[in-house]
């Protein structure tokens, strides 16, 4: 299916919505209780800092709450309606800021977007302004990443561009998909990308389905069979993924809603979902405290700094309802950039695993430009563990500190860290002298995180010999060799009743090999027997589960 196709689709969808349902653009979501407990930093939202401009203007187009404001932040003109977009740092070191737009005076106003084109805009800082440098091709929601072998790939809703040079010839083609026998969860559309060690390229949909490409332009392969978003009733969007030196990262938006959220994962596949919202709208703001009181904020996308910190997020900004933005009126769109905290640099130094019993942590807090932790920090407000317990005004604190170089190493007690085996990045909180947010994530250096990432497609039952067996094909799509592990397939039946139908065993795989195995059925009849059922594929390290995949059952013809 073509770009142009899909956007055309997208576009009579989005049509459906009539001017009498405008209404239903905007749900006032319930949220924990438990989130009135946090403290600042336990949200992803306190990480946003001022907004920088130079030019504060009301000589431009917008409703009241968006005046006057920054002009020369991100991108703006009275031409184009800009949207989403990322920005990367080039080797010729300006900033690239890929971005989509249509013409302000197009007859169907923001509903323009479907035929949306791609530019590359240009900027000597991260905020900007940005201008025009070159138009790309015809797309919409673009984001770009760098390749293993220095190429860039420009994804496009439908499509991708592939270039060496950000401000070269952009050659068009289209990425290839493999579902391996999962359902697609609400199309492949709105695709965000993030490089792994190995230059190969973990991918989540707008679904929340993971998906894995061996070198981030070869088949993209799916992994999961259900999305990996918070469990709650959200229309969801705008995912966004990253990869820092620690975990990674997602965020994705509950458009209805008007909040987003914010969860962390150690292998980019097994999501945790921490508390808060990761943003909203009121945080654009100003040094002096001012407000641009965008209507939407959409299409999150993050400028990383060398250790993959997220620095600036840039967002697709309206000041209305996107279907009361009209031709050659006062409203528009435009993309605007936030800096954000990055968090400090922090090291565990102690080597064994870290349990309640733990009397003392020491870590170690990195200096870097502009910072000197043996100064800068008040010791007494730090706090250190598990997210649970530190995003709550919780953890282990402070006993004593010293100086190594020009970074400090503090000493924790242990009591109340919270930290459970399955912990991969505990955080610290606290405050500079300042009174600004202090925050980072340290890694365990007992826990392996780069580890094999073994999937199962659907196991397909054939009868030879009145006997039933089945082939499987598994494949590890890790970056590192697996080891051997055991298989088990179940059926489910509408009780939830389960029963075992075949188990073996799973031969040590390198990274990215596959291998089919055969297993005899521990029942007869197979076609009947799996009437109204559901098969449960699992992948088992002794009793720790690896993976599991729920499909329906597949009987050979033959």
């Amino acid at each position: 299916m073509t770009h142009k196709l899909i956007l055309t689709i997208l576009l009579l969808l989005s049509l459906t919505i009539t001017s009498s349902s405008l209404h239903a653009q905007v749900s006032e979501r319930t949220l924990p209780e438990e989130w009135n407990h946090l403290v600042k930093g336990g949200r992803f939202m306190d990480r946003f800092l001022p907004m920088k401009g130079h030019n504060r203007s009301s000589d431009t187009w917008g409703a009241t709450g968006v005046i006057p404001r920054f002009t020369d932040n991100g991108i703006e003109d009275r031409i184009w309606s800009y949207w989403g977009g990322n920005i990367v740092k080039g080797d010729d070191d300006l900033y690239h800021l890929m971005v989509c737009g249509w013409l302000e005076s197009s007859p169907k106003g923001h509903m323009e977007w479907p035929d949306s084109y791609v530019f590359n805009t240009v900027s000597d800082n991260p905020t900007g302004p940005f201008k025009l440098h070159n138009m790309i091709g015809k797309g919409h929601n673009p984001e770009v990443y760098r390749l293993k072998d220095n190429r860039y790939v420009l994804y496009v809703i439908g499509g991708r561009y592939l270039s060496d040079d950000l401000s070269g010839d952009w050659e068009y083609g289209e990425f290839e998909f493999d579902a391996r026998d999962r359902r697609i969860i609400e199309g492949l559309s709105n695709l965000s990308f993030a490089r792994r060690e190995d230059g190969s390229f973990l991918m989540v949909c707008r679904g929340g389905g993971i998906w894995i490409s061996r070198d981030g332009l070869s088949t993209y392969h799916q992994i999961t069979d259900q999305r990996v978003y918070p469990d709650v009733d959200g229309r969801f969007e705008d995912p966004v993924i990253w990869k820092d030196h620690i975990q990674y990262h997602m965020i994705v938006n509950d458009w209805l809603g008007r909040i987003a959220w914010y969860l962390r994962s150690k292998d980019g596949i097994n999501w945790v979902v921490d508390p808060g919202v990761a943003y909203a709208p009121g945080i654009a703001i100003h040094e002096d405290g001012a407000v641009e009181d965008w209507f939407k904020f959409e299409r999150i996308k993050m400028l990383q700094d060398q250790h993959g910190r997220a620095i600036q997020a840039n967002f697709a900004v309206i000041d209305t309802l996107k279907h009361e933005d009209k031709p050659y009126d006062n409203h528009s769109s435009k993309n605007i950039g936030i800096p954000l905290n990055p968090g400090l640099l922090l090291t565990i130094l102690d080597e064994k695993p870290i349990t309640p019993e733990t009397r003392q942590i020491r870590l170690k807090i990195e200096a870097e430009k502009g910072f000197n932790p043996q100064t800068d920090i008040e010791l007494a407000s730090l706090r250190f563990g598990a997210s649970s317990e530190v995003n709550f005004g919780r953890g282990s604190t402070v006993l004593k500190s010293e100086n190594e170089g020009n970074d400090l190493i503090v000493t924790f007690n242990g009591n109340g860290n919270g930290i459970t085996p399955d912990e991969f990045a505990p955080k610290l909180i606290g405050r500079y002298k300042n009174g600004e947010l202090l925050y980072g994530y340290a890694r365990l250096p007992y826990v392996d995180y780069i580890e094999p990432i073994l999937s199962a497609r659907s196991p397909v039952f054939s009868e030879s010999d009145r006997k039933f067996s089945c082939t499987i094909e598994v494949e590890n799509f890790g970056q590192v060799p697996s080891a051997e592990a055991s298989l088990k397939i179940e059926s489910l039946d509408k009780n939830g009743k389960k029963r075992l139908v075949a188990s073996g065993k799973v031969p040590a795989l390198q990274p990215y090999e596959k291998t089919k195995i055969r297993l005899t059925t521990k029942i007869k009849q197979v076609p009947a027997a799996f009437e109204g059922q559901e098969i449960i594929v699992s992948i088992l390290d002794g009793k720790k589960i690896l993976s599991t995949f729920r499909t329906q059952p597949r009987v050979s013809q033959q």
